[in-house]
């Protein structure tokens, strides 16, 4: 009898990893079908892609045209580098309020600490659509209106709330006995936290980091209602305001342009996925 159960359970294995391989199978596919075809597009030249009896998939004459022709625009290159300053800076300042606010709520306990976390992470529920308008007002009287620096004080208010929720997951999964024998020996909530807890929690850091830098880097209805002049415009809003001419569309550069601009996020998850993961984790495994 065990031999007959050992089998049909194995047979069972082998359908069950088969089942699921098919399943990843059409789900990469799926999702790889967009990328190769812009890929495609952007080697084409725009007679090519406007040819009736092109096709979609095949490139007949592959040119690198459309990416020269980005790299050597002083508009592009300039939507490139207010995308990295904004980013850069928007993950510093949300990381430092997120890392602060995280490690309060989660160890230094105090009435209403959990209240006030969920309140947090329910913020970040709350649709960009909704807030928008009130924050149009509050940057316009600020006279911040078409500056690219208006973005610091938007984009962290995307990206705190969640950081901060992954961290408290991750501090909470610290041991306490960690801050309790440091505040034995004498040491200050700060010197614990900068000492201690930050060298200790930096896969959860990094994986907030990397949820700050996509949320700044992707953004895409703020920059579009606040910002209206090439040299003040980031890439997700400059890609589609200088390649779409009433109804002419520069499918080409469009496709190229949205290749280079999505290249750093990839290479970002690539190299650092596997902090991605265990951070947003952490409090799985909490106890």
């Amino acid at each position: 009898m065990k031999p007959r159960r050992l089998t049909s359970l194995s047979r069972q294995r082998r359908w069950a990893l088969r089942g699921s391989y098919a399943a990843l199978a059409v789900f990469v596919v799926l999702f790889l079908v967009p990328p190769f075809h812009m890929f495609v597009t952007s080697l084409k030249t725009s007679a090519e892609i406007s040819g009736q009896a092109a096709n979609p998939w095949l490139v007949q004459h592959p040119t690198l045209r459309n990416y020269i022709e980005l790299l050597a625009n002083e508009h592009y290159r300039g939507f490139f580098l207010n995308s990295i300053k904004i980013t850069v800076v928007v993950v510093a300042v949300s990381m430092a309020i997120s890392i602060l606010a995280a490690f309060s709520l989660a160890r230094m306990r105090f009435w209403g600490s959990g209240v006030l976390a969920a309140g947090v992470f329910l913020t970040y529920l709350v649709p960009d659509s909704l807030l928008f308008i009130p924050f149009f007002q509050i940057v316009g009287k600020l006279g911040l209106i078409n500056n690219t620096w208006g973005m610091l004080i938007v984009y962290p208010t995307l990206a705190v709330p969640f950081c901060t929720w992954i961290m408290i997951g991750y501090f909470s999964s610290i041991p306490k006995e960690l801050d309790e024998a440091a505040l034995i020996d004498g040491a200050s909530w700060l010197q614990i936290l900068f000492k201690i807890f930050i060298p200790v929690a930096m896969p959860g850091i990094i994986a907030a980091a990397i949820f700050a830098f996509t949320v700044s880097w992707g953004q895409f209805i703020y920059p579009l209602a606040y910002l209206y002049s090439a040299d003040q415009m980031v890439l997700t809003v400059g890609i589609i305001s200088e390649l779409i001419r009433a109804d002419v569309f520069e499918w080409g550069k469009i496709m190229a342009g949205s290749l280079m601009a999505a290249a750093p996020p990839v290479i970002i998850y690539a190299f650092l996925m596997d902090y991605y993961v265990s951070g947003l984790t952490a409090g799985a495994t909490k106890g």
